[in-house]
Order: C-alpha cells, then sequence, then structure tokens
C-alpha cells in the first residue's frame, strides 16, 4: 500500500510501505475511505513531538471498511463500515472504565500516528478494535463522519464541556480553526447569551459569521471591555498560540473558566500575579472521543450542522499538496481538508 511517512521534523513523502497486518487478537484493519489532516500532524513535522519516531505514518482521524479481524474481536465483522477515532481504548483499565480513554493506561490513547503506523495511508490497522470503531450509519457522509473522529469531540468534550457552557452564558472562543468553528457551533447548542469568536482570518470568521457566532470588527477593542467589564464566563483557546491563552486570561470574568484545547507546541507564559484572585478555573486536555455516539446522533438528524468545516477534498495520493494546502490555511481559504479513496 502507499502511506504519508514522517522522516523526521520537515519531512515526509508518500511511499509504497507493507500492508498492515493483524499483530493482536484484538485488532482489526480498515480499508481507508476518507481521512484528514489535523494541526497535531504539523506540530509533528515542526519537530514538537519527538516522541513520534521517523518512519511512523501519519494521521489519527479516519472513516473505512473493516477488512479483517483478530480472534479476540467481538463486535466487528469484514464489511463494517465505521468511524475510526483519534483514541484508542482497551475499554478495561480505570482510565478506560472512567471515561478517560485518551488516558488509556493499557497500551492505547493516541497512538495513532503517534506511537504506532496511522490512517494517513490505503488500510491501517486498529488496536483494541471493539472499543476504538464505531459504526457508521448509511445516511452519514464520509465527510461528516470524518469530523466525529477528533473534531467535534475535542470542541465539545475539552472545550464546551471543561468550560461549563451554561444557557444566557458569554463565550468567547479565540482561534477558528476547525476546532474552534466546532466549539462555537457545539457551544450555541447550551442557549449562551452570545458567542464570540476571534480571530485574524477574515475568512475564518466569515464562516463564523454563518455558523451564528458573533465576530467582533475591533477584537482588541472587545477583549479590553470584556476585561474592563464583567468578562465572559467561558473562554475557549482553540489558536494554539501564546498570544491566544493571553487573551483568554484578560477576557475571563471573576469565578470564570478558561478551557485549552489549543495545541501548544512552545512555552505559554500563565500570569497567575493578574489571575490568582480572579477564582479562575482552568482546564487542559486529552480528548476522550467517548462522546461520538451522541455527536453522531447530532449529526445525523441534522441538529448540529458541520458541512462548512470542510473546504477542500483530495484524493489520497495528494496527500502531500492537502498538508500544504492544510498548513497555510489563513491564505488558502481551508479549514478541514479530507482525502478520499479514489
Amino acid at each position: 500500500m502507499r502511506a504519508l511517512v514522517y522522516h523526521g521534523p520537515a519531512r515526509s513523502s508518500w511511499d509504497a510501505v507493507p500492508d498492515p497486518t493483524i499483530e493482536e487478537d484484538t485488532d482489526a484493519i480498515v480499508r481507508i475511505d476518507a481521512t484528514t489532516v489535523c494541526g497535531s500532524d504539523l506540530h509533528i513535522l515542526r519537530g514538537d513531538l519527538p516522541e513520534v519516531n521517523p518512519g511512523t505514518i501519519l494521521g489519527h482521524e479516519a472513516v473505512g471498511e473493516v477488512v479483517e479481524v483478530g480472534a479476540g474481536v467481538h463486535d466487528r465483522r469484514p464489511g463494517d463500515r465505521v468511524i475510526v477515532p483519534s483514541v484508542s481504548a482497551c475499554g478495561h483499565c480505570r482510565s478506560c472504565r472512567d471515561g478517560m480513554t485518551g488516558q488509556c493506561s493499557e497500551g492505547g490513547g493516541w497512538i495513532l500516528g503517534n506511537r504506532i503506523d496511522g490512517t494517513q495511508a490505503e488500510w491501517v490497522r486498529v488496536p483494541f478494535a471493539d472499543h476504538s470503531t464505531h459504526l457508521r450509519p448509511s445516511g452519514l457522509t464520509l465527510d461528516d463522519a470524518v469530523l466525529l473522529a477528533e473534531v467535534l469531540p475535542t470542541a465539545y468534550e475539552v472545550g464546551v464541556r471543561n468550560a461549563h457552557v451554561s444557557p444566557g452564558d458569554t463565550v468567547v472562543v479565540v482561534g477558528a480553526g476547525p476546532v474552534g468553528l466546532a466549539t462555537a457551533a457545539i457551544a450555541g447548542l447550551y442557549s449562551p447569551r452570545r458567542v464570540i469568536v476571534v480571530d485574524l482570518s477574515a475568512a475564518r470568521l466569515e464562516t463564523a459569521d454563518r455558523i451564528g457566532a458573533a465576530v467582533p470588527e475591533l477584537p482588541g477593542t472587545l477583549i479590553a471591555e470584556l476585561a474592563e467589564g464583567p468578562g465572559a464566563d467561558a473562554v475557549i483557546e482553540a489558536s494554539g498560540e501564546p498570544e491566544g491563552f493571553a487573551l483568554c486570561t484578560r477576557a475571563v470574568r471573576t469565578g470564570g473558566h478558561i478551557a485549552n484545547i489549543g495545541t501548544h507546541g512552545k512555552p505559554v507564559t500563565l500570569h497567575l500575579e493578574a489571575l490568582w484572585r480572579k477564582n479562575v478555573t482552568i482546564s487542559t486536555g486529552q480528548v476522550d472521543t467517548s462522546s461520538i455516539p451522541w455527536l453522531l446522533e447530532l449529526v445525523r438528524v441534522g441538529y448540529l450542522a458541520v458541512p462548512l468545516l470542510v473546504t477542500h477534498t483530495f484524493g489520497l495520493d495528494r496527500m502531500q499538496h492537502a498538508y500544504d494546502v492544510f498548513a497555510h490555511g489563513t491564505t488558502t481559504g481551508a479549514l478541514k481538508v479530507v482525502l478520499h479513496r479514489d
């Protein structure tokens, strides 16, 4: 098969590699029908995640068809159409039993495209298949389904839920990439007073406006007004930039919540000298993807509309071009890029 192989910082190629095989009896082999590129993949290529070894196939979000299962797989069979989430879960350790599958202590967590070969390939080996795949309903498109692999669960679990978004809240989302926009859309389901999205990209702010978020013409003035006034109840950092986190700490009200989603590849200063007296709660987190069944149903019935998040589609063999388009999203207009099997 062919796959996108990481060769070290700033180096990758679309190579011919051996087909994956069953290694554990809980494995499944999935033929990839659609996959995507994540900001975490860009961080790997930038050298921000040195634990990723050269030779690893990248990618951790996919939709596909099961073609083979190990003897210990009981709930999946060849022919099943599945969503492969970014997190693999053994289903039995304490973390998995507590619903924190992202912290799986028995070889799971974020391993695809990180510690083992990932989904930016024609086939992928999925460990713990019974607990690490979700059946895809026939009416759910590939593009919508692949958003459920990570983008939507991250937006909900690490953003909206951790920020305790509630009816009547003022919510600020800093960063209007795919996860930030998904966060704004899901926050809107909780009847907030308003959801405000801040970003430097006019194109991304236009999308934020189309999903119903407020887009300030002068974000600096807005943040200053929030800082000097009542502040925002829930502030969600989705940019991954130190300046974005600093904006969050200025905008949050006394007793409010800051939820960090962004993947930070460089140090971020926490100004406790300005925050210690504000009773602010700051949360971070690895997505668990346990919310996929709930989010899937919202998308399936049309209660959560997400098509605007996918802006570009390519064939699998154009993987490196897709990376380039995604990495320069502020100029290409790319939000989520999806690669389909031809």
